[in-house]
């Protein structure tokens, strides 16, 4: 291993749950992508992800062809045709049309179709990276220092070290959280006697100190309202604020950047996907 991908390791261990912006790795430099690739590719580390180029596929020709042949939302339609006038690869910004947020989600159902390329790489803004539990198992069970070698480590990284043995040597395999934190902001704050115009402002809240851009997702709130919210409960809130036309939820299309218990903070659907994120649709008077 290289002596900066251990101190990039090393570096992640100090975070809560393993897990951090990638913008706190700028000691790196221009190192840092490359240093997260290089682990991303050894699934020691994940990260979150953008489309970054597309291009349309024989399939998706074909469809275009004849798109009575096969069952596909008129948005995806007219995003597939956009893509089909480039003459290679197209990045997603030229698709102007439908806005970021849903055109992305367009774009990952038309890939997972086979109908485009989609090339990925480490999202531009906001980017997050994680230990993985192949990570923790390896750092924990596998790594040993090469002979004669001099990283230079600090006292601090391997601070950090230490503290992460002793947690998971106290721990069986399995039983390390990586689970994503909410901001430090509302994780000390203590709510009880919740109404649904104050679970909306806190939505507002969350979204707002997160920056998910009206697209947050449903774990955020479970770990700031429950308790004093049960599950059930919250699940309640939500949809009588949907009815309501306060907010919109709207099913997971892309599930890489989340680990499983994320998923399964979502509200699960008899028929469809787990609904995972939550837009509000009015602005909250402050």
């Amino acid at each position: 291993m290289e002596t900066n991908e251990l101190k990039f390791l090393l570096k992640l261990l100090g975070f809560t749950d393993y897990r951090a912006d990638l913008k706190n790795f700028d000691v790196f430099k221009t190192e840092k992508n490359k240093i997260c690739r290089a682990l991303g590719d050894r699934e020691l580390v994940d990260y979150t992800r953008e489309i970054t180029a597309v291009k349309i596929l024989p399939p998706g020709q074909a469809l275009l062809k004849d798109p009575g042949e096969v069952p596909i939302a008129d948005k995806e339609l007219k995003v597939l045709e956009k893509i089909s006038k480039a003459s290679g690869k197209i990045a997603p910004s030229k698709i102007t049309s439908p806005k970021a947020a849903e055109r992305d989600a367009i774009l990952e159902v038309l890939s997972q179709r086979g109908l485009i390329e989609a090339e990925k790489s480490i999202k531009r803004a906001k980017a997050e990276v994680w230990l993985t539990e192949r990570g923790i198992e390896y750092l924990r069970d596998d790594y040993s220092p090469n002979k004669g070698s001099n990283p230079a480590i600090s006292l601090e990284l391997l601070g950090n070290y230490l503290r992460f043995l002793r947690k998971t040597l106290r721990l069986k395999p399995g039983e390390v959280s990586t689970s994503l934190p909410i901001s430090e902001h509302s994780s000390s704050e203590t709510i009880t006697n919740i109404s649904d115009e104050e679970v909306l402002q806190i939505i507002e809240k969350l979204d707002k100190e997160l920056g998910t851009e009206n697209y947050l997702p449903i774990f955020h709130i479970r770990q700031k309202l429950q308790p004093p919210l049960s599950r059930d409960e919250l699940d309640q809130v939500l949809y009588r604020l949907q009815k309501n036309d306060n907010i919109e939820l709207s099913s997971l299309v892309d599930p890489t950047p989340y680990i499983p218990e994320q998923i399964a903070a979502g509200i699960t659907q008899n028929i469809g996907g787990v609904l995972f994120f939550v837009s509000l649709n009015t602005e909250i008077s402050r």
